[in-house]
């Protein structure tokens, strides 16, 4: 039974063993995984919107993992990637891992490196979604700031001061005040 806080490790691979293995392992410490033998077949399922990664077999039939590590890219499709392959060579893993992989495993690999990879890449993947919310809403609270408010709100983080806004916007140093204090609560600011 899967639990809604459960992360979701996605692995991709066109041997079915080397699936299934990979997904048991995964399984055994408590997390869930799906598996596909194709990046076309992961690209039809909705994902979880909680975190993931992706464990992704460098040979794939139609496509090879690196070209769709690129498509994702592409796609827009954030996901951090664990490259696993027997067939691997430096120039390939460099590539990869410039192109944002988390790691790149070379079969056979000991389990406790896989599990450690996939660990890393589901702390990145909550980090980014942390940020990702966080910046939604600040962008929340900055849209419900008037333009008078958002124009001081710019002077201010300019370095003005109030007197010197009053004089840029024409207004009093007291509306300047009212519009800053009102800038502050609405974008839940520390004084």
């Amino acid at each position: 039974m899967k639990s809604a806080a459960v992360s979701t490790v996605y692995i991709i691979d066109d041997d079915h063993g080397m699936r299934q293995a990979v997904q048991d392992l995964v399984e055994s410490v408590g997390l869930h995984a799906e598996s596909f033998s194709t990046g076309e077949e992961f690209l039809r399922r909705q994902r979880s919107s909680e975190p993931s990664c992706l464990v992704l077999d460098v040979r794939l039939p139609q496509m090879s993992g690196l070209d769709f590590q690129r498509r994702l890219i592409e796609l827009g499709a954030q996901i951090p990637i664990i490259f696993i392959t027997a067939h691997g060579d430096v120039p390939m893993s460099v590539r990869a891992l410039k192109s944002g992989a988390v790691e790149f495993l070379t079969k056979p690999f000991r389990d406790q490196d896989l599990l450690d990879a996939i660990q890393q890449a589901l702390q990145r993947d909550r980090a980014e979604r942390e940020q990702q919310t966080e910046a939604h809403e600040l962008h929340r609270r900055y849209q419900a700031l008037t333009a008078r408010e958002r124009e001081v709100m710019g002077l201010v983080v300019s370095g003005m001061l109030n007197k010197q806004i009053a004089s840029e916007i024409g207004a009093s140093e007291a509306t300047v005040k009212i519009h800053r204090g009102n800038v502050m609560r609405k974008m839940q600011a520390n004084h």
